[in-house]
Protein backbone atom coordinates (compact mmCIF):
# COMPACT_ATOMS: atom_id res chain seq x y z
CA UNK A 1 0.00 0.00 0.00
CA UNK A 2 1.27 3.46 -0.92
CA UNK A 3 0.11 6.90 0.24
CA UNK A 4 0.69 9.84 -2.10
CA UNK A 5 0.38 13.36 -0.74
CA UNK A 6 -0.45 16.07 -3.26
CA UNK A 7 -0.19 19.84 -2.83
CA UNK A 8 -2.69 20.25 -5.68
CA UNK A 9 -5.28 18.15 -3.88
CA UNK A 10 -7.30 20.22 -1.37
CA UNK A 11 -10.35 18.18 -0.35
CA UNK A 12 -10.60 14.99 -2.36
CA UNK A 13 -9.18 11.59 -1.59
CA UNK A 14 -8.92 8.84 -4.17
CA UNK A 15 -7.74 5.26 -4.24
CA UNK A 16 -6.81 2.96 -7.08
CA UNK A 17 -4.81 -0.12 -7.92
CA UNK A 18 -1.45 0.40 -9.62
CA UNK A 19 0.43 -2.75 -10.57
CA UNK A 20 -1.14 -4.75 -7.76
CA UNK A 21 -0.47 -2.04 -5.15
CA UNK A 22 -3.24 -0.03 -3.50
CA UNK A 23 -2.49 3.69 -3.89
CA UNK A 24 -4.32 6.31 -1.81
CA UNK A 25 -3.93 9.94 -2.90
CA UNK A 26 -4.61 12.54 -0.20
CA UNK A 27 -4.15 16.30 0.26
CA UNK A 28 -0.64 17.18 1.48
CA UNK A 29 -2.08 19.20 4.38
CA UNK A 30 -3.79 16.19 6.01
CA UNK A 31 -2.68 15.39 9.56
CA UNK A 32 -1.38 11.92 10.39
CA UNK A 33 -4.76 11.10 12.02
CA UNK A 34 -6.67 12.22 8.90
CA UNK A 35 -4.30 10.19 6.75
CA UNK A 36 -4.87 7.06 8.83
CA UNK A 37 -8.65 7.53 8.79
CA UNK A 38 -8.81 8.06 5.02
CA UNK A 39 -6.31 5.36 4.12
CA UNK A 40 -8.28 2.81 6.14
CA UNK A 41 -11.58 3.91 4.57
CA UNK A 42 -10.25 3.94 1.00
CA UNK A 43 -8.42 0.62 1.24
CA UNK A 44 -11.61 -0.96 2.60
CA UNK A 45 -13.50 0.51 -0.37
CA UNK A 46 -10.96 -0.87 -2.84
CA UNK A 47 -11.16 -4.30 -1.23
CA UNK A 48 -14.98 -4.21 -1.21
CA UNK A 49 -15.00 -3.26 -4.89
CA UNK A 50 -12.58 -6.08 -5.67
CA UNK A 51 -14.78 -8.56 -3.82
CA UNK A 52 -17.85 -7.33 -5.69
CA UNK A 53 -16.12 -7.70 -9.04
CA UNK A 54 -14.86 -11.14 -8.08
CA UNK A 55 -18.40 -12.09 -7.07
CA UNK A 56 -19.51 -11.35 -10.60
CA UNK A 57 -21.32 -8.05 -10.15
CA UNK A 58 -19.48 -6.46 -13.02
CA UNK A 59 -20.60 -3.52 -15.11
CA UNK A 60 -20.98 -5.87 -18.08
CA UNK A 61 -23.35 -8.11 -16.15
CA UNK A 62 -25.21 -5.09 -14.81
CA UNK A 63 -25.75 -3.86 -18.38
CA UNK A 64 -27.01 -7.30 -19.43
CA UNK A 65 -29.39 -7.32 -16.47
CA UNK A 66 -30.71 -3.86 -17.41
CA UNK A 67 -31.36 -4.99 -20.99
CA UNK A 68 -33.24 -8.04 -19.71
CA UNK A 69 -35.33 -5.98 -17.26
CA UNK A 70 -36.15 -3.45 -20.00
CA UNK A 71 -37.27 -6.27 -22.26
CA UNK A 72 -39.33 -7.96 -19.57
CA UNK A 73 -41.03 -4.96 -17.93
CA UNK A 74 -40.72 -2.03 -20.34
CA UNK A 75 -41.20 -3.75 -23.67
CA UNK A 76 -37.50 -3.25 -24.49
CA UNK A 77 -38.12 0.47 -25.03
CA UNK A 78 -35.56 1.66 -22.46
CA UNK A 79 -32.19 1.25 -24.17
CA UNK A 80 -29.28 2.47 -22.07
CA UNK A 81 -25.87 3.07 -23.62
CA UNK A 82 -24.06 2.42 -20.34
CA UNK A 83 -25.01 0.91 -16.98
CA UNK A 84 -22.33 0.77 -14.31
CA UNK A 85 -21.54 0.59 -10.62
CA UNK A 86 -20.17 3.75 -9.00
CA UNK A 87 -18.60 4.43 -5.62
CA UNK A 88 -19.09 8.21 -5.55
CA UNK A 89 -22.86 8.12 -5.12
CA UNK A 90 -23.71 8.11 -1.45
CA UNK A 91 -26.96 10.05 -1.30
CA UNK A 92 -29.02 8.05 -3.81
CA UNK A 93 -29.39 4.47 -4.93
CA UNK A 94 -29.12 5.16 -8.62
CA UNK A 95 -29.04 7.93 -11.18
CA UNK A 96 -29.79 8.34 -14.84
CA UNK A 97 -28.77 10.89 -17.46
CA UNK A 98 -31.40 10.60 -20.19
CA UNK A 99 -29.50 12.88 -22.59
CA UNK A 100 -26.64 10.39 -22.91
CA UNK A 101 -28.67 7.33 -21.85
CA UNK A 102 -26.34 6.39 -18.98
CA UNK A 103 -27.34 4.76 -15.70
CA UNK A 104 -25.25 4.53 -12.54
CA UNK A 105 -26.02 2.39 -9.49
CA UNK A 106 -24.52 3.04 -6.09
CA UNK A 107 -22.14 0.46 -4.68
CA UNK A 108 -24.30 0.83 -1.56
CA UNK A 109 -26.68 -1.68 -3.19
CA UNK A 110 -24.00 -4.35 -2.73
CA UNK A 111 -25.21 -7.17 -0.55
CA UNK A 112 -28.88 -6.29 -0.99
CA UNK A 113 -31.25 -8.82 -2.51
CA UNK A 114 -31.20 -9.01 -6.32
CA UNK A 115 -34.86 -7.99 -6.50
CA UNK A 116 -33.98 -4.69 -4.79
CA UNK A 117 -31.18 -3.97 -7.28
CA UNK A 118 -33.57 -4.94 -10.08
CA UNK A 119 -36.11 -2.42 -8.80
CA UNK A 120 -33.52 0.38 -8.81
CA UNK A 121 -32.54 -0.61 -12.35
CA UNK A 122 -36.17 -0.56 -13.53
CA UNK A 123 -36.62 2.84 -11.83
CA UNK A 124 -33.61 4.28 -13.68
CA UNK A 125 -34.60 2.59 -16.96
CA UNK A 126 -38.03 4.23 -16.69
CA UNK A 127 -36.27 7.61 -16.56
CA UNK A 128 -34.97 6.92 -20.08
CA UNK A 129 -38.62 6.93 -21.18
CA UNK A 130 -40.26 9.49 -18.88
CA UNK A 131 -38.48 12.40 -17.19
CA UNK A 132 -39.46 13.21 -13.62
CA UNK A 133 -41.61 11.24 -11.20
CA UNK A 134 -44.95 11.69 -12.95
CA UNK A 135 -47.88 9.26 -12.81
CA UNK A 136 -46.77 7.91 -16.21
CA UNK A 137 -43.30 7.29 -14.80
CA UNK A 138 -44.66 5.43 -11.75
CA UNK A 139 -46.92 3.29 -13.91
CA UNK A 140 -43.81 2.12 -15.80
CA UNK A 141 -41.89 1.41 -12.58
CA UNK A 142 -44.88 -0.40 -11.08
CA UNK A 143 -44.76 -2.91 -13.94
CA UNK A 144 -41.97 -4.47 -11.88
CA UNK A 145 -43.88 -6.90 -9.62
CA UNK A 146 -41.81 -6.30 -6.47
CA UNK A 147 -41.80 -2.53 -6.81
CA UNK A 148 -43.71 -1.75 -3.60
CA UNK A 149 -41.73 -4.32 -1.61
CA UNK A 150 -38.39 -2.97 -2.88
CA UNK A 151 -39.39 0.65 -2.14
CA UNK A 152 -40.29 -0.39 1.41
CA UNK A 153 -37.02 -2.31 1.79
CA UNK A 154 -34.95 0.71 0.66
CA UNK A 155 -36.97 3.03 2.90
CA UNK A 156 -36.19 0.74 5.85
CA UNK A 157 -32.48 0.71 5.04
CA UNK A 158 -32.47 4.51 4.70
CA UNK A 159 -34.36 4.92 7.98
CA UNK A 160 -31.91 2.66 9.82
CA UNK A 161 -28.96 4.58 8.34
CA UNK A 162 -30.47 7.93 9.34
CA UNK A 163 -30.64 6.67 12.95
CA UNK A 164 -27.09 5.37 12.91
CA UNK A 165 -28.30 1.79 13.15
CA UNK A 166 -26.32 0.68 10.10
CA UNK A 167 -23.47 1.93 7.98
CA UNK A 168 -23.54 3.80 4.76
CA UNK A 169 -26.63 3.52 2.58
CA UNK A 170 -28.20 6.70 1.24
CA UNK A 171 -30.43 8.54 3.68
CA UNK A 172 -32.84 10.14 1.23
Amino acid sequence: MEVRRSARRHKTVSAFWEGGTAVVAIPARFSKAEEEKWVTRMVERLERDSVRRAAGRSDTELMARAVELSRRYLGGRAQPVSVRWVTNQNSRWGSCTPSDRTIRLSHQLDGMPQWVTDYVLVHELAHLLVHGHTPDFWSLVDAYPRSAEAKAFLAGVSFAASRGLTEGPPQS
